[in-house]
């Protein structure tokens, strides 16, 4: 009755930035826009020779989990992965499995670092997409570069941004809910902690005792325990596939959750999103489901 659709629509060229805003940011609905990138170097360009080739040497930060699940819900506690700094190349190894290991490593940091870790890879992509600049009146706040494992998976989550989602290869996997699904998804409060390498290489969970517990969902939507959150049964999931060249507008407060095809690489655009009527609608929503869950 909200409006929103029972598949995620496509999109065949990339819209206009009035039609953009008018038709999908302004109803908060996601799609998927063809033909959006198909003008980047980079999709023919990010083999892992030439990523060897241009990053090789250079040090950068890797996500390292021994689980796959970075920044999730982990024997009660909010986990955060170890941020350790290797070499490029050294993780390319990893990834093509030239080296073996146990653990789950996933390029992921955020805080802008294709432009802040990776700046030879930019003139490959674009800064910014200049239509969602111009429909938004902004910048994007940050511009990420993913790689990783398949066996690496973004939680149940949501964000305060308009996120504009680019497959440059492989294939990312998305799981969405509408705002409007909040009243079945839980939230609960975590103490948060990190995941750090003990002297036998085997992780500890170390707490990060000074720092303010986390809001985090404890669920995971693909397998979820209904016997300890019911109400999930009544949520309305969205699945889709995006694929190499595609890319996805993800609207400001859906949840989603994400897997991706071994080795995929995508980069993202992050634009703040107007804290406007929707998000007050959003605010209240929130308040009014855990008011009711204290009765």
């Amino acid at each position: 009755e909200l409006g929103w659709p029972e598949s995620v629509p496509y999109l065949d060229r990339p819209p206009s930035p009035l039609e953009f805003y008018r038709e999908w940011v302004s109803p908060n609905k996601p799609c998927i826009i063809r033909n959006a990138i198909s003008h980047w170097p980079a999709l023919k360009k990010w083999t892992s020779a030439y990523l060897r080739e241009v990053v090789g040497p250079k040090v950068v930060s890797v996500a390292v989990t021994p689980n796959g699940y970075a920044d999730a819900v982990f024997q009660d506690r909010f986990v955060m992965p170890e941020e350790r700094q290797m070499p490029f190349m050294d993780f390319l190894d990893i990834v093509e499995k030239k080296v073996t290991s146990s653990n789950v490593f996933y390029v992921q940091k955020q805080c802008s670092n294709l432009t802040e870790e990776f700046p030879e890879l930019v003139s490959d992509v674009q800064p910014d997409i200049p239509w969602m600049t111009e429909a938004l009146g902004k910048k994007p706040d940050a511009v990420n570069f993913w790689l990783g494992e398949s066996a690496a998976v973004t939680s149940l989550h949501k964000d305060h941004y308009e996120n504009l989602y680019c497959v440059v290869s492989g294939e990312k996997y998305f799981l969405l809910h509408p705002p409007s699904d909040r009243p079945f998804i839980p939230y609960e409060l975590y103490q948060p902690a990190t995941y750090q390498v003990s002297e036998d290489g085997s992780f500890e969970i170390v707490d990060e005792k000074t720092a303010d517990k986390v809001p985090w969902i404890p669920l995971d939507p693909l397998n979820p325990n209904l016997e300890l959150y019911p109400e999930y049964a009544q949520a309305q999931p969205l699945q889709c596939t995006v694929k190499a060249g595609e890319m996805l507008y993800l609207p400001s407060l859906w949840f989603h959750h994400v897997r991706q095809s071994h080795g995929c690489i995508a980069v993202n655009y992050w634009y703040d999103m107007e804290y406007d009527l929707k998000y007050s609608y959003y605010q209240l929503l929130d308040a009014l489901t855990k008011a009711v869950k204290k009765l």
